[in-house]
Parts: structure tokens; sequence; C-alpha cells
């Protein structure tokens, strides 16, 4: 059979990615403040487009009415084409009465998990500390305040100079992260003079920089206040027996008895586990809600689009009548089309994601009125397929709606992927959420005493006589998932509080 080339003609169909529809899916998956940066940078590319300003305070917005559940199932698609709620009331979302997870599963930070033990806490939370409020963002940095202190303090330029590398090498906290070999390497000194310009940081305001571990920075400010006795030494010393709640043992160690070793605590709370935080600089991130619920008259929901932060695009016809009038050949009027059709296109791409949007908060409103109507603990189980098979979607266009966008409601402002949780079996078949069974199982350990501290055998014991079906070690991964210890690290947490 012989071989040559020819020509053949053929048919096919194929899904093609157009550039369109790759925008319109970049679209769907960003926030409000990624489309206004968007709508920006659109305004300045085509001159045909227009911008309205925000949506008017007295156009009616564009939302959806949820009735209070009376028996009926009625569809997002129903719930759509039932829409028109009552008067955009603006929401109080400064009286929160939120119930949250007070945990993500990720593991607390070293320091804090030592100092939280120390001070029989379990979480940081210390009365003798500084406030919070104390620890905000300064207007100069902690590096800043650091170097303005070299010069009257240092007496050797030697040291002087070590002690400004040092000082640029401290994290935010205010520890040394790396050896002293490294920085006499690094600058080509003797380790006595890196010693010695070590010694000059840590003498500086705060208290407490400089140190290179927290049993150091705690001892620097022992001694500062001129109560790093040996007692104190021993103490400082075995801060990992102090995590532990190794009280007895403490006690023949440093050798005090029951009421010095609880003032030694005091003291020891009343040290700054992290002295540089005070000049820390602020990173505020501010959550604009996409998605505004609020409850009705009717006993039902108000669901609409926050329009405030998205302006309103027009087409500017006079400027297009105008620029066709002067369009004289083919590829001025070419461009003039396709600079229409892109200002269309991009207005039906921006209605189309409101749209979307909104027919997937008001199926997850539907799904969750128990947690918008009592909290947390009426958090039901929910998945994407479920949502997107009510609201007739695929499963990947929810996620992309549900990422990045927030719903702020009277209980708080939370991401649209907050309400998606896995579940576990219950008796009344509907199942629960692992968010509502960690808030149960915290208000159980919160409401124990020290003399009935609750296993987790009967944490599930008593979760099963409420209806939760949950095995012991299920009980385990929710309690240490929310951080909270065991019931021997509470049960020693308690007796040290009980100590000081």
């Amino acid at each position: 059979m012989a071989l040559g080339p020819r020509l053949d003609i053929r048919q096919t169909q194929s899904l093609v990615m157009t550039p369109q529809l790759q925008q319109a899916i970049k679209l769907l998956a960003a926030s409000n403040l990624e489309i206004e940066t968007f709508i920006s940078e659109a305004l300045e590319a085509n001159p045909l487009l227009d911008t309205g300003g925000p949506a008017d305070p007295g156009a009616e917005p564009e939302r959806i009415e949820i009735a209070a559940p009376a028996g009926e199932n009625a569809t997002a698609d129903q719930l759509m084409l039932a829409g028109g709620g009552e008067g955009d009331a603006p929401l109080d979302l400064g009286a929160v009465d939120r119930d949250f997870d007070t945990g993500d599963g990720a593991g607390p930070n070293m320091r804090d998990a030592e100092w939280g033990a120390a001070s029989g806490s379990g979480g940081g939370d210390f009365d003798d500390m500084p406030d919070w409020e104390q620890l905000r963002a300064a207007d100069i940095t902690l590096a800043e305040h650091l170097e303005g202190q070299i010069g009257a303090a240092a007496s050797d330029p030697m040291a002087a100079f070590i002690a400004r590398h040092i000082i640029g090498l401290l994290d935010e906290a205010g520890y040394l992260t790396v050896s002293l070999d490294e920085v006499a390497d690094d600058l080509g000194v003797d380790i006595f003079d890196a010693k010695a310009g070590l010694r000059l940081v840590q003498s500086l305001d705060p208290s407490g920089v400089g140190a290179r571990n927290l049993a150091e920075c705690i001892a620097i400010q022992a001694r500062e206040a001129d109560r790093y006795d040996p007692c104190m030494k021993a103490l400082i010393d075995n801060l990992d027996l102090v995590a532990r709640g190794e009280v007895e043992r403490l006690k023949r160690m440093c050798r005090v008895d029951d009421e010095d070793f609880a003032d030694m605590l005091r003291e020891l709370r009343s040290y700054n586990p992290r002295p540089g935080l005070a000049f820390a600089p602020a990173e505020t991130c501010t959550v604009v809600p996409d998605v505004l619920v609020a409850g009705n008259a009717a006993g039902g929901w108000d669901i609409a689009i926050n329009e405030e932060t998205l302006p309103k695009l027009i087409v500017n016809r006079g400027y297009f009548v105008e620029l066709n009038a002067g369009a004289t050949n083919k590829e001025s009027q070419g461009w003039l089309k396709e600079k229409l059709a892109d200002a269309h296109w991009l207005i039906r791409a921006l209605d189309q994601r409101q749209k979307t949007i909104l027919k997937t908060a008001a199926e997850i409103v539907k799904q969750q009125d128990g947690f918008f109507r009592r909290g947390v603990a009426e958090l039901r189980p929910l998945t994407l397929r479920e949502v997107a098979e009510q609201i007739g979607m695929h499963e990947s266009t929810v996620s992309r709606v549900t990422s990045n966008k927030y719903l702020a409601c009277a209980r708080g402002t939370f991401e649209l992927k907050y309400f998606f949780t896995s579940g576990v079996a219950s008796a009344d078949g509907e199942g629960a959420s692992s968010a509502a069974i960690k808030a149960r199982i915290k208000a159980l350990i919160d409401a124990e005493t020290a003399k009935n501290i609750l296993s987790d055998q009967q944490l599930a014991e008593m979760l099963q006589k409420e209806g939760f079906d949950l095995a012991r070690r299920t009980v385990a991964k929710y309690r240490e998932a929310i951080g909270l210890g065991s019931s021997a690290e509470r049960r020693r947490a308690k007796k040290l509080a009980g100590a000081s």
C-alpha cells in the first residue's frame, strides 16, 4: 500500500476556555475589594465605561427575602422569583452576639504555650499582664526605639556597633533568633565582643529584649526588678515544670513553702514574655462583607448584596456617539466596536456575579436557619455539593462563589466557607456540625470545677446523652482542635491557679 500526503476535512466539537470565560471565572472568585480594583483598571483601559458612583441610597438594592420556615421546602430558584424584601434597614454590626470557635486546629506558639501554662490559664490571659490596648503599634518601631538609647548607654564604640547589628536581628517579640557565633562570624569579631554587644542590648528598654529564649527574657526582667534570687532562678530555669503544673516538685527545688511559692508565681505572671510587641507594626486587615443578612418583620430574612463598595458601571453613550462620528476608517471603527463589546460584557459579567452570590447566599441562609436564629450550636453539616444541587450549579462554581466572600449578620461577620462544616451523627438523624460539637465541648469544660475535671470518656458519655454519637477519640480530637488540654493538664492548671 502506497503512503503519501493527503488533505482531510473533519468536524469536531470541543470545550474552549475563551479569555472572556476565564475572566468571568476570576471575577466570580474575587472579593468586593478585588472587584473594586478590577473596575478601576477597566475604567482606565476602556473610555466607553463610566461609573454612576456607588449604588443610589434611594434605589432598591438587589435582594432576596426568605420567609420564616413554615414547613414548605422552597428552592433557591423559587426564592429568587419571590424576591423583593422590605427596605434596606442598616445593620447594627457593633452589637455583635457572636458564638464562635475558639480554635482553628493550629498548634499554639511554643512561647505562648509555655507562658499560658505557667500562668495557670492555658491560654495566656493574665490579669497582671499589661492591657492589650497598650500593645498596639507605636509611632516608632522597636529597632528605632532601641537604637535611640544606644548612644547614652554605650561607652565602647565596638559594643555599640555590635548592638546595632543585633537590634536588626531581633524578631517582633524582641527575641534574638540567631546564635552569637553567627553574629561574631558575620561581623568578624571575637565571641566575647559579641557577648558584650548582646549585654548592651539586654540593658535597654523595654526590659527583656535581646533574650534568646523565654527563660532568659524572664530572668532579665527579674534582675531589673531585683527579684532574681536563687529561688526565683530555680523557678525560671524550670519553666517546663511550671507548664506541666508539677507544683510539689517545684516547691522542693525552690525550697519554699506554699505562701512563698504563690508569691513567686504572681511575680512570674507580672513579667512580659514578649516585650517587643509594644512596638510591633499593626497588621490590620479590614473585612468588608459582600452579603448583608437581616431579619425582617415577618420573621424571615432579607439578604442583600453590599453595594457600598461597588461602583455602578454604565456605558457612556454620549461619548460613544461622539467617537463614532469621528471614526473615519475601519481600524478606528473596529477598535470602537471592540471597546463597546468589552464594556457590555463586563457589565453583564458583574451583574451575573452578583446574582450568583445572592443565589448561593440565600441557599446557605436557608440551610443554616438555626444558626442565624440561635447560634453556633444549631450549625448543621453542609457541603458544597448540597448547595450546588439546590441552586442548579456546579460544585466548583459554588466553591468559587464562597471564596473570599463574607456575610454580615446580627451575630457577626463570617466567611461564607464558615457555613460548610463536616458533621457527626445525632439522635435526630440530621447530624450536627463539627463547629457545634466543639462549642458544646468547650461549654462543658468551661463549666467544670477543680474538683470535678471531666475526662474525654465522660465528655463522650455526656454528649451521647445529648444525642451526639461520638467516640472518646473523636472528643479528644475536637478538644485538641480548640486548644484545650487533657483532663490531667487542666487539673494541674486549676491547681496552679488555686495556689496563686
